[in-house]
């Protein structure tokens, strides 16, 4: 088994028709967040079901997935380092979190890619970590999806009732220009107010006038009518 045969397995179950459409859904366009990006046109079970099945690949072999110009061949690798990180003792989730992160920029690029795979790895290696800094760092970088990488993460710690680097990492990242993060933000929020309605509330006091409308929607979906029309009317 190796990253070879993987592809091989990906291209077997190619969909044009489907991969036409899914250029269109995830902006693979000119001048789009996703320019140029292959589409096989492989729904996401079905490729987990192939990661699912294989064996554990070395580093070096998700290394050749992860650098495929195709879509699905990078969510296989990725999705084999989630799969290998959570069997992992701790020396070796240090070197898949690195590894994560050193190639998020080039590999990790595009909504679906982050949002299945950092909350596995980079928040579930930091759950237990006082120094997260790291994630600061990535909210502050010049790429969107370091950007959204940086967020995302927390979704780990909102499940352990842990809000305050979702909150700090929102509060600096609320006025992107980027409607990618608009939904990031307001999703993580989301998920907080789910934890804790009054944590949520809090931040929303002295931010929902300036806040992007997207993020506020997305922050109070689940309140009922009367106060969504309070905060959306303010």
């Amino acid at each position: 088994m190796n990253a070879s045969f993987i592809l091989q397995e990906l291209l077997s179950i190619a969909n044009p028709e489907r991969a036409a459409f899914l250029r269109r859904f995830f902006k693979t366009g000119k001048g789009q967040y996703a320019e140029g990006d292959v589409l096989l046109g492989i729904t996401v079970p079905l490729t987990r079901d192939i990661v699912k099945q294989s064996p554990a690949l070395p580093l070096a072999e998700i290394r050749q997935l992860i650098d495929s110009e195709y879509h699905e061949a990078r969510l296989a690798g990725l999705l084999f380092l989630v799969k290998q990180f959570k069997r992992a003792p701790e020396a070796g989730r240090k070197e898949m979190f690195d590894f994560y992160l050193k190639h998020a920029r080039r590999a990790v690029n595009n909504w679906d890619l982050v949002d299945v795979t950092c909350r596995d790895i980079v928040g579930l290696y930091l759950l237990d970590k006082a120094d997260r800094t790291v994630l600061y760092r990535l909210a502050g970088s010049d790429n969107l999806w370091e950007q959204r990488i940086s967020v995302v993460s927390t979704w780990t710690f909102i499940k352990h009732h842990q809000f305050d680097d979702t909150l700090a990492l929102s509060e600096k990242l609320l006025h992107h220009p980027h409607d990618l993060m608009h939904k990031a933000v307001g999703w993580m929020l989301r998920e907080v107010g789910k934890k804790d309605k009054a944590v949520l509330c809090d931040f929303l006091e002295p931010h929902h006038t300036t806040m992007p409308r997207t993020t506020l929607r997305y922050a109070i979906e689940r309140f009922p009518p009367d106060e969504r029309t309070y905060f959306m009317k303010r």
